[in-house]
């Protein structure tokens, strides 16, 4: 049986759901779950994220959404659905453009506004601590663990470690994660989800709704998210070469590109050819 509502885990649902003018006050709904009190969000505008020149793999494995509130605090949304070689080294990374841009031309005090890096993960990281909360937030701080510096933030979701059944959502916030877990598989909204924002999510989330082009799309998002699934393992383990050889197999049976297949597994391109060969 078909899937009455989009996966959100593909780059057409995460926009459609995140992404978009129309759907911008679902996404202030889901943020003001995450933030502080003081950084509560009233309205959002969506930025360019052009200047990023992701590569090729990047963009496969993960879809951004940039914006900024009305008091010009900068986000940076991303879903991840592989984990691509350094990508804490990538989050870090790409948290330096909204900083740069921020650089005022002439006499500048260099105050900043604040930063935040949310990522809704499909994979675990640090796998070895099992007892992990599903919920990382992390900030810049010193020998005594005091926060030095409050303005830059980074926020992980780890959604396979989301285990939570529909009687044991506690928060606003749990609710957005069963959401967004198990929407592909609801055929009917559920009593808990009888709230305007939920209920607009679902009407937005709807496959009947989409138009030729849309629903195009989406079968297209759908097919490049689970062949990248299938690639990535989850009993992959970084650093064992025979785990990666086995995940690159599996992909050039797939037909996926040797640059891609070098980007996500870590091994030369050139490894991959010999294994193509």
């Amino acid at each position: 049986m078909k899937a009455r509502y989009i996966n959100p885990y593909t780059d057409f649902g995460f926009k459609k759901l995140f992404g978009e003018e129309a759907a911008k006050d679902l996404l202030v709904d889901f943020l003001n779950q995450l933030l502080p009190a003081e950084h509560t969000i009233v309205n959002l505008s969506f930025k360019n994220p052009e200047q990023l020149g992701a590569a090729k793999a990047e963009r496969k494995a993960i879809f951004d959404i940039h914006c900024e509130n009305e008091k010009g605090d900068k986000f940076i949304v991303e879903m991840q659905k592989a984990k691509i070689k350094f990508f804490k080294d990538r989050s870090v990374f790409y948290t330096t453009f909204p900083i740069k841009e921020q650089a005022e031309k002439g006499d500048w005090d260099f105050k900043l506004n604040p930063i935040y890096c949310v990522a809704v993960l499909d994979f675990t990281f640090d796998e070895d601590r099992e007892q992990k909360p599903y919920l990382s937030n992390v900030q810049l701080k010193d020998q005594y663990c005091q926060v030095f510096y409050n303005k830059l933030k980074y926020i992980f979701i780890e959604m396979p470690r989301f285990t939570k059944q529909e009687h044991e959502l506690e928060s606003r916030f749990d609710k957005w994660l069963y959401f967004l877990k198990h929407l592909e598989d609801f055929e009917n909204i559920p009593d808990i989800f009888q709230e305007e924002v939920f209920i607009k999510g679902f009407e937005i989330a709807e496959i009947a709704n989409f138009d030729d082009n849309q629903l195009m799309e989406y079968e297209n998002s759908l097919k490049v998210y689970r062949d990248l699934k299938g690639v990535v393992d989850t009993s992959f383990e970084e650093g064992e070469k025979s785990k990666a050889m086995e995940i690159a197999r599996n992909a050039l049976r797939k037909g996926v590109e040797i640059d891609f297949i070098s980007e996500l597994t870590g091994l030369s391109v050139s490894d991959v050819e010999k294994l193509k060969e």
